[in-house]
């Protein structure tokens, strides 16, 4: 084996094991991976030690405040226990947030990298697409689309996607056009290597950090999406719930001081949303080679 091969080899871990010690220097970072894992854990396995019926109601059991007949966090004006519907609809906005969010990053990513290695009249029409497509506003778009069609967890996520898709497209096209001018692109190309070859084996390879900088604040933002569409009733039909409806369902009972059916959602949305964004932080810090050098 040769020694450039054992370089190879060797470095790999080395800029992994550098990138993993920036990114645990980063208390709020640890704090949001701490925080994304208890709530994974709450929503996907909490039902099955606390396993409650989330598809009948019972009136009779309505609006009763935490510790109450064995409702550690009440009940909603159904009926519902509150602790178990808050697993519940956790599993729906996650579900729905990660898989529209990585669905956005992943072909965001390769969009802007086509648009930033090909250039020229292709990146201009694909650029001016996306620009045209930013200059309206992604609430506006998700509003009239999810009012015409039936919302379901699949449609939800591409609903979501459809337009979350733009701001990494434009990042990744930016790293696209810095990437496409250096010796290793050249010298595939000199090798006979195509467009695709390019785009998937060094565009994209090479932006790996900024894509996953950028896909953990496109969950975040895909998390949000599913509250405001929830809150404004656009939110899959009952009995299934997210955290977004929840928090809608609750408003009405404020003037009754009915707190538990507001708070728990509420404080769960910004919870997930900050962990995303702490994460994100420690990633993009991560892969800064300036701070792995320190």
């Amino acid at each position: 084996m040769t020694a450039e091969a054992l370089e190879g080899l060797t470095a790999t871990p080395s800029l992994a094991r550098r990138t993993l010690a920036v990114f645990t220097r980063n208390k709020l970072a640890l704090t949001g991976a701490a925080v994304l894992v208890l709530l994974l854990g709450f929503c996907f396995l909490g039902p099955l030690v606390y396993d409650t019926d989330q598809v009948h109601t019972d009136i009779a059991q309505a609006s009763l405040s935490p510790g109450t007949e064995g409702h550690p966090l009440g009940t909603t004006d159904l009926g519902y226990d509150m602790l178990g519907r808050l697993m519940h609809g956790g599993q729906t906005s996650l579900e729905v947030g990660l898989a529209a969010g990585l669905l956005a990053t992943l072909f965001g990513t390769v969009y802007g990298a086509v648009a930033g290695y090909f250039g020229g009249w292709v990146d201009a029409v694909l650029m001016r697409i996306t620009d045209a497509a930013l200059a309206i506003p992604a609430l506006f778009l998700l509003v009239v689309v999810a009012a015409i069609i039936t919302p379901s967890k699949p449609v939800l996520i591409l609903i979501i996607a459809s337009v979350a898709w733009l701001s990494p497209a434009r990042l990744i096209r930016g790293e696209a056009l810095a990437l496409r001018s250096r010796d290793y692109v050249h010298a595939m190309r000199l090798m006979g290597g195509g467009g695709g070859r390019a785009v998937f084996r060094h565009i994209v390879p090479n932006a790996i950090g900024t894509v996953i900088v950028n896909a953990t604040f496109q969950i975040a933002d895909a998390i949000l999406y599913v509250a405001y569409l929830s809150f404004l009733g656009l939110s899959i039909p009952p009995p299934a719930a997210d955290w977004g409806s929840m928090l809608s369902a609750g408003i009405t009972y404020t003037q009754v001081g009915y707190w538990w059916l507001i708070f728990p959602p509420g404080l769960a949305i910004v919870l997930v949303v900050a962990a995303f964004n702490f994460i994100g932080d420690g990633l993009r810090d991560a892969f800064d080679v300036r701070l792995q050098r320190n």
